[in-house]
């Protein structure tokens, strides 16, 4: 019986190997359309997925990020400048999206562009302070979502939404793990409404990697910024040595993954595999941390995160 049992487990993770690794044909035909790809995971993407021979439209925030990324990418490649925070801006791109993919549609949207700050205990932070982090990380990726759905309903093609392991559990106040829970819930409630039009909805989880949104000067200096301006009564009730600790945490994010191919090879996958994942964990602390973090009961999670 057990060797039965062994034999059926076997069988099956050969198939989900085998199954996962199929491919689609005719990449070249794709476009797909990427947001924040000054630097960071957008911009090691729009190059991967050029390098394929995909058809890659890269967005940027400056003008300065997009000609860097033409000048390391073939003709293929085409940029245009984007705030997803502007309406109008956003409304723009969609339509420069339809006039270059035309009647074929697009392929694959990858939901790239986010920011990490204002990051700080929530007492210490306004309402601007989430909204700023929550309209892009969030209100923008919906924007931009919206805009180019019809796009991609015709393509049949995928969205992919960088959601975080912030988006599982939340380890700082602010917009931060709030916006990545809701792209989590938008990610769900996506993909079942486009389900049956052949549309597939990706979500990457990544844990710590070496990129902008990481920056320990980035962060520190935001949050210094934070504390000099709280009232007195907040600092004595928080006490600097409250303030010093957080910052030495955040000192310990210069030694996060630089090898930012582990997730965009999850990007890839999702944009280029027959059976794509539903979700992908991207980093072996997302793998073994987080992860199996985020399934434990509420007080057991909050008696391991008091130790940290």
């Amino acid at each position: 019986m057990w060797l039965w049992l062994f034999a059926l487990v076997g069988f099956y993770f050969l198939f989900r190997r085998y199954r996962y690794r199929q491919i689609l044909q005719n990449l070249t035909d794709k476009y797909v359309f990427i947001t924040g790809c000054d630097s960071g995971f957008g911009n090691l993407l729009a190059r991967q997925l050029d390098g394929r021979g995909l058809r890659v439209l890269a967005a940027c925030l400056t003008q300065r990020g997009a000609e860097q990324l033409k000048e390391a990418t073939s003709q293929r490649l085409q940029t245009i400048i984007l705030d997803v925070t502007d309406s109008e801006s956003v409304a723009a791109a969609a339509n420069w999206v339809k006039q270059q993919v035309g009647d074929r549609g697009l392929w694959g949207l990858v939901n790239n562009a986010g920011i990490s700050v204002p990051s700080a205990p929530n007492e210490w932070l306004t309402k601007d302070d989430f909204m700023k982090i929550l309209n892009v990380n969030l209100v923008g990726l919906i924007d931009v979502t919206l805009g180019l759905i019809p796009l991609i309903r015709k393509a049949k093609g995928r969205i992919v939404n960088v959601s975080s392991v912030f988006g599982r559990i939340s380890f700082i106040g602010g917009g931060y793990c709030i916006s990545k829970y809701g792209v989590e819930a938008f990610s769900d409630s996506l993909r079942r409404e486009l389900r049956s039009f052949g549309v597939k909805v990706c979500i990457i989880e990544p844990g710590f990697f070496k990129t902008f949104v990481t920056d320990p000067k980035y962060i520190g200096k935001n949050l210094e910024q934070i504390w000099n301006r709280l009232p007195a009564e907040t600092k004595e009730a928080y006490k600097q040595d409250f303030f010093d600790k957080s910052v030495m945490k955040i000192r310990n994010l210069e030694k996060v993954n630089s090898k930012l191919s582990l997730v965009t090879d999850c990007m890839e996958h999702a944009l280029t595999a027959v059976h794509p994942h539903t979700r992908y964990s991207a980093g072996w602390d997302a793998k073994l941390i987080y992860l199996p973090l985020s399934y434990l009961p509420t007080a057991l999670v909050d008696f391991l995160m008091a130790l940290t």
